[in-house]
């Protein structure tokens, strides 16, 4: 049933892709990061490193699903920032200043697979030597050189970012990521694994206007998905459906992968903070659907959350403990301003919340509130869900998420009346010099917004499906 109603998405999607691409085709710069914007990274990293010293990363390593198969792969974060290459089996070495090597001048190499035919057959083309230097405009070398490479400048001071331990060996090639670290490893090489982090971190946690626009477009995406949802969802839809309804969405606009596994949760399972499993076979008509989907566009993931009434309609108690929420959530976005402390809007979330629920006589005293709000509030995005960044004192650019909520799982020491009602609003906040900017504000958030949304007709309107056993 999913698959067909997918389908019927296209009718939708061609009715309705003029409105939203205007919503997501996005203004200058372009949404593709190309080679000077990771140069110009490599030159800030460059300008943080002390004398005499080079700072080694290596590509992600391809890690297995079962036996011959892979999970697609994605590469380092910290890797892609500094180089734009996607492929595995490849090292960066960044020097403080420039070294003369086989008597060139250098001050950074990408290393990276060549080329092979045979290889390209099964898995697609690779960028190889040549390529690699042309597209990436960097100093490029083939990764069997790099052993060659490693005792051959002046320098005091090895920084490295942790090296991946969950590497596999490929017997059948001497120059996979297995290979790599460990010809690095044998040359005994003293390096400093903790500064590249703290350095990458305080990188990028300031998004520069190109990352703001591919964040934007993630996050327009994400809020289009949560829409049609909201006017296509029905009672008896499957957790599954729901999920696949969103990932369609994203995939019409570009997007090919979500930057975390979905959460799809009905009822209880909504009470369930990182439930994956989107396992229920029908959501009842007067359960709560959890959603908290994001999607990753060229790197870059939202983070978006929005619980809806499989009905339409939020009950009394529904909609006391979503505008209970909805409350905190607002609190905590009025404090992502510059110098603000980054648990700042956590704690006034809290501070709600706690409030909140003792009126409504689900707790006696403040101090048991964590029973049913556990978490914290907020994480940088960009190009890890969690993205890295100091989480210190706000600064201008940095995108978070502000996502207070509150789970009442069955048996929870409460009335009833409250038992199942999982309810979390997840926004990602732009912080800049002039205050605060809600990414995500084209999903609906109130409750009148989000009753008016699934009120609205969708393509998927008295479309039948023949059951299957």
């Amino acid at each position: 049933m999913a698959a067909i109603r997918l389908c019927v998405l296209l009718v939708w999607a061609t009715i309705t892709a003029a409105t939203a691409q205007s919503r997501v085709s996005p203004d200058k710069p372009s949404d593709t990061l190309d080679k000077e914007f990771h140069r110009q990274r490599r030159e800030q990293l460059r300008k943080q490193l002390p004398a005499r010293s080079v700072a080694v990363f290596f590509a992600a390593p391809v890690r297995n699903r079962s036996n011959d198969v892979d999970h697609y792969y994605h590469q380092d974060p910290d890797f892609y920032y500094l180089t734009g290459y996607t492929e595995p089996n490849a090292v960066l070495i960044v020097y403080a200043e420039p070294q003369t090597i086989n008597g060139k001048q250098v001050k950074e190499l990408l290393f990276v697979q060549p080329n092979n035919a045979q290889a390209e057959l099964w898995n697609g083309k690779r960028l190889g030597v040549e390529g690699s230097a042309a597209t990436l405009g960097i100093t490029t070398q083939p990764n069997t050189a790099f052993k060659s490479y490693l005792d051959k400048a002046d320098l005091q001071q090895v920084y490295i970012k942790p090296l991946p331990t969950d590497v596999r060996d490929d017997e059948r090639d001497n120059a996979d990521l297995y290979s790599l670290v460990e010809q690095f490893r044998a040359k005994n090489v003293k390096a400093d694994e903790k500064a590249l982090e703290i350095v990458m971190g305080q990188m990028r946690e300031e998004k520069t206007p190109e990352e703001i626009n591919l964040l934007r477009k993630a996050v327009t995406i994400s809020a289009l998905g949560q829409i049609e949802v909201m006017k296509a969802m029905q009672p008896n839809m499957s957790e599954l459906e729901v999920q696949g309804l969103h990932e369609f969405v994203h995939n019409k606009y570009g997007a090919h992968h979500v930057g975390y596994p979905s959460i799809v949760g009905a009822g209880n399972n909504g009470c369930v903070l990182h439930y994956i499993e989107s396992g229920k076979p029908s959501i009842s008509n007067n359960e709560l659907v959890l959603m908290d989907v994001g999607a990753e566009y060229k790197g870059y993931t939202a983070d978006v959350t929005r619980t809806i009434p499989a009905n339409g309609k939020f009950s009394p108690e529904q909609k006391a403990i979503y505008e209970l929420v909805l409350k905190a959530q607002d609190a905590g976005i009025e404090q992502c301003k510059v110098g603000n402390d980054f648990s700042a809007p956590g704690q006034a979330a809290q501070e709600v919340i706690a409030e909140g629920l003792v009126k409504l006589g689900i707790i006696k005293n403040k101090s048991e509130a964590r029973r049913y709000f556990p978490h914290g509030t907020s994480h940088y995005i960009g190009l890890d869900v969690h993205d890295a960044g100091t989480y210190g004192p706000f600064k201008a650019n940095s995108v978070i998420t502000v996502e207070p909520g509150i789970y009442i799982p069955d048996g929870s020491p409460c009335d009833k009346k409250w038992w199942g009602i999982g309810i979390r609003i997840e926004d990602d906040i732009l912080i800049t010099d002039k205050g605060w900017e809600n990414l995500s504000k084209l999903a609906p958030r109130t409750v009148a917004d989000i009753e008016k949304a699934m009120a609205q007709p969708s393509a998927l309107d008295d479309f039948k499906l023949p059951e299957i056993k």
